[in-house]
């Protein structure tokens, strides 16, 4: 009889694990289990389609379950939920949640990708009539048809995603008012990268408020208001709360598996978790940071495609393991991009590094080439050696490459001076013969200490 691989959750982590899984045992039985009704959807792209950018969400799906049943001969049950975890009996419950019908299925190796959920902020009022989450396909349908309606949304929250539905949604016809407790956006950048972001949200009429929290949400009629910490009073036909994620453990922490960073379900390189046949990857495990060399929870989509497949290659039989995560990400607002690697210079401090940053402006093309745009570029290092930590960047769409490269430097632990080094492609169009980069990276050595 063919040994069955159970795997909770149809997204990113939980369908790479599934095709690794096939691809190397094809005898295996393989059955997922998908909560909501979409699969192999991208999470990420769930702004734009609020907005308008994307039209149908199905546009969102890159594999359906047809194709999954027919041409990998794995088989998906959506609108199923896995209710627990039987560990001893390696057996789970699972939920019909169009009939409320149960079943018990057994297990050989399972697979947990329940993937993160949103935090919701003890907010008296938070919960009533016209407040609004993004957190899969269901809930973008719902807030597009709201915003399609226009009136004026109160955002909670101002990290990527609380940004991109602003840019969106301003772009929909929504007249936005974002809140942030935070005394700047994204408070990890650099200072001067905050406030860029500022400026940029401010000039297309996206109104903010910084280091304030909301503190109730008041419910009428017709509208909802946020007082804010201060007295503040924010009128909104609907709320919108983007206020970050968290793992969602704790099916894995009924079954009494072990947890870890931020409550994520703790791991090994092979994404083993506590139990030798269970396996956890995507926003709902942790993962290792390879500057720091500790287990980190850094939720991205890139994580969890490359974790599933680690998952489902060692859930199948095949020692494999994953090397971890620099923490690289990237996000547009309007027409500026930020893009991050690394670790921020606080977060260096705290970690124990010494460090030393250095932030450069440059045009991403020639001078003399029209339609160039400043790049900034900052890189945080050792100051003893020059080891390269971190780095981050605003301007044109062409900075989200650049930290690209400069993840593969800090991937291979590259020095500044190595930087420096690189031979850079240059061409007037596309890029200036001293390319931001070099510039930040000759810079930075004129500040490191020698051993």
């Amino acid at each position: 009889m063919a040994q069955r691989l159970i795997v909770i959750g149809g997204t990113a982590a939980g369908l790479s694990a599934a095709s690794k899984a096939r691809k190397l045992k094809p005898e295996l039985e393989i059955q997922v289990f998908e909560k909501s009704g979409y699969i192999s959807y991208g999470a990420c792209g769930l702004p734009y389609f609020v907005g308008g950018m994307i039209e149908a969400p199905e546009d969102l799906v890159s594999v359906s379950e047809r194709e999954m049943r027919e041409k990998r001969n794995i088989s998906i049950l959506i609108h199923h939920e896995v209710k627990a975890i039987d560990k001893d009996k390696q057996q789970v419950r699972v939920m019909n949640l169009e009939t409320g019908e149960e079943k018990i299925w057994d297990y050989d190796q399972l697979v947990i990708a329940t993937g993160a959920v949103p935090i919701i902020p003890p907010i008296p009022g938070i919960d009533g009539r016209e407040t609004y989450y993004l957190r899969n396909v269901e809930d973008g349908i719902r807030l597009k048809n709201r915003t399609v309606n226009g009136g004026n949304a109160c955002l909670i929250g101002g990290g990527f995603i609380g940004l991109e539905l602003a840019e969106e949604m301003s772009q929909a016809g929504v007249q936005v008012t974002l809140t942030e407790q935070n005394e700047r956006l994204l408070p990890f950048l650099k200072t001067e990268f905050s406030q860029r972001i500022q400026e940029v949200l401010a000039e297309k009429g996206v109104k903010l408020h910084l280091g304030k929290s909301v503190d109730t949400i008041k419910t009428t009629e017709n509208s909802k208001t946020a007082v804010l910490s201060d007295g503040q009073e924010i009128s909104a036909d609907f709320i919108v709360v983007c206020a970050g994620v968290r793992p969602a453990s704790e099916l894995a922490a009924k079954a009494g598996l072990q947890l870890g960073s931020k409550n994520a379900i703790a791991v090994d390189d092979n994404m083993k978790t506590s139990d030798p046949r269970i396996w956890a990857c995507g926003d709902c495990a942790e993962t290792k940071n390879r500057i720091t060399g500790k287990q980190d929870y850094i939720p991205l989509g890139t994580t969890a495609n490359k974790q599933g497949r680690i998952a489902g290659a060692c859930a199948a039989g095949q020692e494999e393991s994953f090397a971890g995560v620099v923490g690289s990400m990237v996000t547009k607002v309007f027409d500026l991009t930020i893009a991050v690697t690394g670790l921020s210079a606080e977060r260096a401090e705290k970690e124990g590094f010494e460090t030393e940053s250095v932030t450069i402006r440059k045009s991403d093309r020639a001078s003399y080439y029209p339609g160039g745009m400043d790049n900034i570029i900052c890189l945080i290092y050792e100051k003893k050696g020059g080891r390269l930590l971190g780095a981050q960047g605003i301007g044109s769409e062409s900075v989200a490459g650049r930290i690209n490269t400069l993840a593969t430097a800090l991937t291979c632990g590259m020095t500044v001076e190595e930087i420096n080094q690189l031979d850079l492609v240059y061409a007037p169009p596309v890029a200036p013969v001293y390319d931001p980069i070099l510039i930040a990276a000759s810079q930075a050595m004129k500040k490191v200490e020698r051993y």
